[in-house]
This record gives C-alpha cells, structure tokens and sequence, in this order.
C-alpha cells in the first residue's frame, strides 16, 4: 500500500465529513487508506462515520488522549509505506497526495509539508518554520520579527528565507499535515506522547533533522486549514501552550536561568496575547451571495435558507460574475458546490481571490449543509438547509 492518511478527531463532525470527502477524492488513483481516530467526541461525530464511510477505518478512544498519543495510535494500524498525519480541519486538493509522494520519492526527504491557507484565502506563516531555539523563540514571543521584517537575524522563526510561493528546505512543519515515509516516523518513535499538544509538530520536525534528514516545504499544491477549529484559545490553551514550550526546551537545550526567566515571561505574554486574539470578531451577514453551481433546484433550497436573493454561475463564468460584485459596496459570499466545481479548483479560487470584502463557503458533495470559515482564529460556520 502506498499510503495512510491519519486524521485524529476531536468534536469537528461537520469538518472531519468534509475533510474526508476531499481524502477520498484524491485517493482515487492511489493505493491508499484513511484511518480516523476519535479521542471521544461527544458530537456524534463517531456515528456519522459508522452511517456514512462504512469502509473508512475509524478508532475510538474512550477518552481524549491527546493529539500525540492519538496519532500514534492511527500509525501503528497504517499499513502505507507512506503516512500523512491530516487535520480534520483541512481540506485537500485532488492532486494533493499524488503530488507529495512523487515529490517524496525524488528527494528521499524527512518531513514534507505543502503550503495551508485559511477559509478566507490568507496564507499560514506555520506551514514554514525554523527551529525554535532559544533566541529563534525569543524573537518571536516578543515580536521582534515584526520590527525588523527585513533582517535574517530576526527572521527565522517562519523560515523566510523561502516565500509562500518558493518550495525548498525547512526546518520545521506544521502537524495539520504533514507527509513522511512510516519507517521515518517509526524510526523517531512517533509524536514524543509527554507532550499533549502545541509542541508535538516541532519536536517531530526536530528529530528528524537529528536523524540526517531533510524537511521540505512544498509550494505547488494549496490545503485548507480552518485553523480556528483545532484550538479554543482560552486559559487551558494558555497553559498547554506553555507546558509546551517549556517541554521542547528542556528535552532539546540548555537554557540559562536568566533566559528561562525571559522566556517564562515571553510565553505568558504570548499566550495571553493568543487567547484575546482568538476571541470571535463580530462578523456581519454577507450583502451579496453567489452560488458556483449548475443546479437550479439547489439555488433555491440555499436561497430559502439565507433568506436572500443567489446569483447562480457555473465554474465558467465565475471570474466574470466576481469581477462585477467586487466593484460594489458591501460584502460577498461565494459558494462551491462540489457537485458541480471540484476541491482543487476552489481552494486554487479561494487562494488568489483574497478579498477582504468577500468570504468562501464549500457544499460538499452529496450533503445537506455549508461550510466554511472567515477567520484563522473563529470557529466555523455550518448552514443547514
């Protein structure tokens, strides 16, 4: 088998139904298998995988056991000589995985990651990053980064020597995805499981830099990653968020007390600066709405739900149909319906669409409910029809 995906849910039952439906699309060509672990959601999110992918592996824990555990537990029934560790929060394009394997088998590379974007279009700086060491870290708890943008000094943190649009080699990856061979991730043991969560990616990343390896960022296909639905930024996330650095530190440097000292300040000023921006913004109601759909019949059910007038348009006209909402006043709201558009096709519109006037939602295929998000930092919004 050429390839396991690993998706560990947690309480995302509408996006882990999405997520899976674009896996299973660009799987079609490959021998491949998905494996859903469920550190105990309470959302039904077990049954609709029962009712719905009968045929998809799925794991349930009887408790949350964290995201390090929780993979390691998908890993160890993955059958793939390759593995990608998936967010239930993403969304894939259909050439996605055919892509990174290819790629993967060229460069007998490490960890492979590609470039993720948010519901509205803007890239994640994470998708890219350098090893955090002390200093790395400290430039960028206090922002300094963002004060000397153009130094290489203090400019590591997300891997800047390399653009959004330039693939290469990194240090660092982020755990929504990323792409190795098993035998790799077997050979470093898996996610370190003392830590729950925040540092698992960076610690997995690290080690295998420590083995020899090289880690790659790859710019050539585009994920989605509703990045506000993996983590509730409140005082739990403060805490972890420290527990985590402060784990990194102590398995991977020597660290002055002076410095832990800083750095113990650096992380509460951080991870309270983290909650409140993660704190909802009020979001208004878009003015306008246009349906990328061939179905009449599906513009109407939508138009009852919204309560407003939909502008219907196939994938051919869209970017004419854009043009001419954009030029007005108030906002829009696009909608793909997977029926009609495919994954790729919209994640690549979202991508070079980024408008702060306009937001994207996704009808996957075969379903009764919207989805999207406006936000990095929001929650989602499903729309039920």
């Amino acid at each position: 088998m050429q390839l396991s995906i690993i998706i560990l849910n947690y309480n995302v039952r509408y996006f882990l139904e999405t997520c899976i439906l674009s896996v299973q699309k660009a799987i079609e060509n490959l021998d491949a298998e998905i494996i859903v672990v469920d550190n105990n959601s309470s959302d039904e999110s077990c049954r609709m995988m029962k009712n719905r992918f009968p045929n998809v592996k799925l794991i349930e824990n009887q408790e949350n056991t964290g995201f390090p555990k929780g993979n390691n537990i998908g890993v160890k029934q993955a059958k793939g000589e390759y593995i990608c560790i998936l967010n239930p929060d993403t969304i894939v394009a259909e050439d996605t995985f055919v892509k990174l394997i290819a790629l993967s088998s060229q460069l007998s590379a490490g960890i492979i990651g590609c470039k993720l974007i948010d519901g509205k279009g803007n890239f994640l700086p994470e998708s890219k990053r350098g090893t955090p060491t002390p200093w790395v870290s400290f430039t960028k708890i206090f922002g300094l980064y963002k004060v000397f943008p153009k130094s290489k000094f203090f400019n590591q943190y997300y891997a800047q020597h390399l653009s959004e649009n330039q693939s290469g080699k990194v240090d660092i990856l982020v755990g929504a995805f990323m792409v190795m061979k098993r035998e790799l991730y077997n050979e470093i043991g898996g996610f370190d499981e003392n830590c729950f969560m925040y540092s698992d990616d960076i610690d997995l990343s690290y080690m295998a830099l420590k083995l020899g390896k090289e880690n790659y960022y790859f710019h050539e296909t585009t994920v989605i990653h509703y990045k506000g639905e993996s983590t509730v930024k409140d005082e739990t996330y403060m805490k972890r968020f420290q527990e985590a650095m402060n784990f990194f530190y102590k398995k991977h440097f020597k660290v002055s007390i002076l410095f832990s000292f800083f750095m113990k300040i650096g992380i509460v000023f951080f991870s309270f600066f983290k909650m409140f921006q993660g704190k909802p913004n009020p979001i208004s109601k878009p003015e306008n709405y246009i349906l990328i759909s061939d179905s009449n019949d599906l513009k109407l059910k939508v138009e009852k739900k919204i309560q407003k007038n939909l502008v219907i348009s196939n994938a051919n006209n869209i970017n004419e149909i854009y043009s001419q909402f954009i030029s007005k006043t108030g906002t829009t709201e696009i909608i793909f319906d997977i029926n009609h558009i495919n994954f790729k096709d919209s994640i690549s519109f979202i991508q070079n669409n980024n408008h702060k006037k306009v937001t994207f939602k996704l009808l996957p295929p075969n379903s009764n409910f919207i989805i999207g998000s406006n936000s990095s930092n929001d929650r989602g919004e499903i729309i039920y029809f």
